[in-house]
């Protein structure tokens, strides 16, 4: 992304039914060949908007840590965002015009002893939210009330995940050095292309 010529990656995106793609910008993608990261360019680590009508790029939300993951609820009503460093995932409502208002802190990933730090996320057709922990516990599992349901554990920290098979039914997660099928119970919701 380049914005007024000042580089940023992004991370993840979600595609709305109206083709609206929304994504994250984490420094993720600014690191140098010693291991380093590339100074701050921009003031900060945001959510945008690209829209397909007129092509502008509009920054939604700026006070990020590290945003991550996010995905639009089946209605199109609420987007969810992940914030690795603080270990939360916050949720805004969304304007009829794509802007988001009322953020607020969703779920924090943390339970007994463990922290998770909330990478990527899907939902399933019942609405509960999975998100790669980024840690030895793998998936967390919250109902659409933002109660923690279960830990799907992956022999290593899961980064991502998609829903896929021919009922949807299977969840893929990505981690550090492989892929994981996971056959479920519940459909994965599927995402607009």
């Amino acid at each position: 992304m380049n914005e007024g010529g000042e580089e940023h990656r992004y991370d993840h995106r979600h595609r709305s039914l109206t083709g609206d793609i929304y994504f994250t910008d984490p420094p993720y993608g600014l690191r140098q060949p010693d291991g380093s990261f590339v100074g701050q360019e921009l003031d900060c680590y945001g959510v945008y908007r690209c829209s397909p009508a007129d092509g502008r790029l509009t920054l939604l939300i700026d006070d990020f840590v590290r945003p991550n993951g996010l995905v639009l609820n089946a209605a199109e009503t609420q987007l969810f965002i992940c914030d690795t460093e603080r270990h939360h995932v916050r949720v805004f409502d969304m304007g009829a015009d794509g802007t988001l208002r009322n953020g607020r802190v969703f779920v924090e990933l943390t339970h007994a002893d463990l922290v998770g730090r909330p990478d990527g996320m899907k939902m399933d057709v019942e609405g509960n939210l999975y998100v790669a922990g980024s840690t030895p516990e793998g998936l967390w599992v919250f109902n659409p009330e933002g109660r923690l349901i279960g830990l799907i554990g992956v022999p290593e920290g899961p980064a991502n995940l998609a829903w896929g098979g021919v009922d949807w039914k299977t969840l893929f997660v990505t981690a550090r050095t492989s892929v994981y099928r996971i056959p479920m119970k519940v459909a994965g919701m599927p995402v607009a292309l």
